[in-house]
């Protein structure tokens, strides 16, 4: 008969073993489970790419590549409102107006306008490519010129039909005052966009009969543009 203490030991080697294997088995369980995950999701994986790259050549390119899957919505552009008013709007009553609603009288390839004006004044907005030039000319009106962009250069006076180093650069944010029939010339040395006010209305721009900007002559001395 086997000593007790070798009986002990005996039984204690068999538990182990036994929860030794018990355990082999949990853990060999857990990682079936985990491959078996990982191969489901691989083909959800490759499905979900299946069904995008059929849908896509099926479809066209819509996008940057069409093997991205993506599908972009054309928007075609915003149509182009044309101007509701025309160039020159004469004001009698109390009267809200954007210049966007009014359409561009071009004058030369390089000058175009816009007006406003009542009985006794005259807004004009007036757009001048870079090199445009406005001849020498002078008028009963009293004018005040706002460039809001761009910049002009003024001769005055005797050296508006001479026009050489006596002059005045007009820009961005400065006010010019130009009183009666002081004769004057213009030239934009960028594009700019020229505010100028009358008084009273230049009658010349109202009617068309402004000669002198249209063909680019200098109109006479005296003829009151």
């Amino acid at each position: 008969m086997l000593p007790y203490d070798t009986l002990a030991t005996f039984g204690a080697g068999m538990l182990f073993c036994g929860w030794m294997y018990w355990d082999l088995r949990k853990e060999n369980k857990a990682a079936a489970a985990r491959k078996a995950a990982l191969a489901a999701l691989q083909a959800q994986t490759a499905a979900a790419r299946a069904s995008a790259a059929a849908s896509a050549s099926s479809s066209g390119p819509t996008g940057p590549t069409a093997s991205s899957g993506l599908s972009f919505v054309h928007t075609p552009p915003p149509a182009v409102s044309l101007p509701s008013l025309s160039s020159s709007v004469h004001m009698t009553d109390v009267r809200k107006l954007s210049w966007d609603d009014m359409a561009v009288e071009e004058l030369t390839p390089l000058i175009g306008r816009r007006l406003i004006y009542t009985d006794k004044q005259m807004l004009a907005h007036v757009y001048l490519k870079q090199g445009a030039v406005v001849p020498a000319h002078d008028h009963v009106n009293e004018q005040i010129t706002y460039i809001l962009s761009g910049a002009l250069r003024f001769w005055i006076g005797e050296h508006a039909d001479n026009p050489g180093s006596e002059f005045v650069d007009v820009r961005a944010g400065d006010v010019l005052v130009i009183p009666s029939m002081v004769r004057h010339r213009a030239e934009a040395l960028e594009d700019t966009l020229d505010v100028d006010i009358f008084n009273p209305p230049r009658q010349d721009w109202i009617d068309k009969s402004d000669n002198y900007l249209r063909t680019g002559e200098p109109m006479s001395n005296g003829g009151q543009g």
